[in-house]
């Protein structure tokens, strides 16, 4: 195995599937597989899951809505699709745990470190919610600061794309996929990987992230195994 602790990335809007709002219970299942596909050959698992199918902050902000208030509805939003992905590895027979940067009792403890790891280490799949707890932070910077708090080998970022690409391929037919980015050619390039912060936390930590097709059946344990479909930063 090329990684053997994992924090995957996941963004709420991947959980809609086909349709334009909520959760598609075959999303879920084939995520379900394809972490269930890793688990089973002994990889420690940590997921962060966005919100943005159900509510995202920042959008609520642009209509008028308090920053602070919409971040913590988003915030929930995540929780939501936390819940809803615990449930269906456990319906796939795998053990869980839920943690979040909110404590809400009686669905989930507040995260920390140490709760992390041993959960891991007992062959838990570890699921964060609720980001980091604070306002005007994205779920992209929680990811990262999730990573580093739990010592992943790497941030594996899963998207609808096969990589990371000059331009938006669904837009551009003319981009190029780069197999590797160092941080600072990403950054000079402009490319939206993810958001500045969490990009510095990488960065600063020495923290790489893998960007790969995840709506693919089957590429998580390729990229687990070290199979090159996807663009590493580091």
């Amino acid at each position: 195995m090329k990684y053997n602790r994992i924090l995957l990335k996941l963004s709420g809007e991947s959980l809609m599937g086909k349709q334009s709002y909520g959760i598609a219970p075959e999303m879920l299942e084939q995520y379900g597989k394809d972490i269930k596909s890793v688990v089973e050959k002994g990889v420690e698992v940590a997921i962060v899951i966005g919100g943005g199918n159900i509510f995202r902050g920042l959008s609520g902000a642009s209509k008028g809505m308090d920053r602070v208030q919409g971040d913590y509805m988003g915030m929930l939003a995540t929780l939501i699709n936390s819940m809803a992905l615990q449930a269906e590895l456990e319906k796939q027979g795998m053990k869980t745990e839920l943690l979040g940067g909110l404590a809400i009792e009686p669905i989930c403890k507040e995260m920390s470190r140490r709760r992390a790891i041993e959960a891991m280490q007992e062959g838990r799949v570890v699921i964060i919610g609720g980001g980091t707890g604070n306002p005007f932070f994205t779920t992209d910077t929680a990811s990262t600061l999730r990573a580093i708090e739990i010592k992943a080998d790497v941030i594996l970022k899963g998207t609808r794309v096969d990589g990371v690409y000059t331009a938006d391929p669904e837009k551009d037919p003319t981009a190029t996929k780069f197999d590797t980015l160092t941080f600072a050619e990403a950054l000079g390039k402009k490319l939206k990987i993810m958001d500045l912060t969490a990009f510095a936390l990488c960065e600063e930590n020495n923290l790489p992230i893998y960007v790969f097709d995840m709506n693919q059946p089957g590429n998580l344990l390729k990229v687990v195994e070290g199979e090159n479909i996807g663009t590493l930063v580091k």
